[in-house]
């Protein structure tokens, strides 16, 4: 893909596109894609507007029709924080129920492109149905890591698109060592969400559709984090439309965690947090102890104006069972979690209330347990 390296976050380094590049040669950091400059969007639009992309034929899209999902005002929610505006993006519209089939379709579109045939990946749940769907999508054998303790609708989920899954006890971080261990004894490629520069070019197009829609950029994105990808997925498609002049300001972007597993939002605050702090969490989505790219997370919170907050559980459930009483909104604990944050961020005064808020609701309440 000659229109197309990759660029460390960290030292600028950049380096020749490949699947099996996923961390800095030279520093070891995460790496974005980087277009250059006489191949800026090819023949790619989404939702009428030029995007880059780091695949060339139609041919290699794996596209299951992902994206485009409705945004929808949450009336009764606006009301409850104080807020004049608020709506909600259902993520959870797409494929496989999740906003990662919007990395996904992309990272496996070059995945298939290069030729790619077996891959590997490690999750908690909903990116792993995400690969093992559009794996088969694109004719590439899948082998998913997942938790032995993630929700088993999740795991069956993984399981019936056809993925070869390999249940792992322990820790999350456990996960993903075995995953690690797997591609590198067999020299496959890892198509990790959590590392792909690729998936990060899917998730892009969520800030895309948000400029397309009638109202154009809200004023705040809030937003669930545990590895950040739809938060920097997000921000980067921002950037790209403030430099081609399709926008004209960024919105704030608020990452919400949960105080079980904080590493974000405690390293935004300048505490001290680290993997022997974490707690059992009901949004296990965003049970991230160590996320690699935190420090893009970290960054753009600060570039936007945004805030980090981490919320209980207890506030988790509560706007999940109301989400779906009172809004027909029936989100997994992950999205709740948003909701709750956003709160917060309500009755702290970063969001001011004739300001315009919008929550990713980013995964659907069928793929984890039922409100207790």
């Amino acid at each position: 893909m000659p229109h197309v390296r990759l660029k460390c976050t960290a030292c600028d380094g950049l380096h020749d596109s490949s699947m099996n590049t996923i961390q800095c040669p030279d520093c070891g950091a995460p790496l974005d894609v980087f277009y250059e400059s006489d191949c800026q969007s090819g023949d790619h639009t989404w939702a009428g507007i030029p995007i880059p992309m780091p695949y060339h034929q139609a041919e290699h899209s794996a596209t299951l029709g992902e994206g485009n999902t409705p945004v929808v005002p949450v009336n009764w929610a606006a009301k409850e924080v104080g807020l004049r505006s608020v709506e909600a993006k259902l993520e959870y519209m797409n494929p496989t129920g999740s906003f990662k089939d919007r990395g996904t379709a992309v990272m496996m579109s070059v995945a298939k492109e290069l030729g790619v045939t077996e891959v590997v990946e490690d999750s908690s749940g909903n990116a792993g149905a995400s690969v093992s769907a559009y794996a088969g999508r694109a004719g590439i054998t899948a082998h998913v890591f997942a938790p032995a303790n993630a929700p088993e609708a999740k795991l069956q989920q993984i399981r019936v698109y056809g993925a070869q899954t390999h249940s792992i006890e322990g820790p999350r971080e456990a996960t993903t060592r075995a995953a690690i261990d797997y591609y590198q004894q067999r020299g496959l490629v890892y198509a990790s969400h959590n590392l792909s520069p690729y998936f990060l070019e899917g998730t892009k197009t969520f800030a895309y559709e948000l400029a397309a829609g009638p109202v154009g950029v809200p004023d705040h994105v809030i937003i669930p984090v545990g590895n950040g990808a739809l938060f920097i997925g997000a921000w980067k498609g921002f950037q790209e439309l403030l430099a081609a002049g399709r926008i004209d300001r960024m919105p704030r972007m608020h990452a919400i965690q949960a105080d079980g597993v904080m590493p974000v939002a405690a390293a935004f605050a300048g505490d001290s947090w680290t993997l022997e702090d974490s707690k059992p969490t009901i949004a296990g989505g965003i049970s991230v102890a160590t996320p690699p790219r935190k420090q893009q997370v970290l960054d753009i919170l600060r570039a936007s104006g945004g805030r980090s907050v981490a919320v209980d559980d207890e506030s988790i459930v509560r706007w999940q069972k109301a989400l779906a009483s009172r809004e027909g909104i029936y989100c997994e604990p992950t999205s709740a979690a948003a909701f709750a944050g956003l709160q917060r961020l309500a009755e702290e005064s970063h969001i001011a209330p004739e300001d315009r808020a919008l929550v990713a609701v980013t995964g659907f309440g069928l793929k984890d347990a039922p409100p207790v």
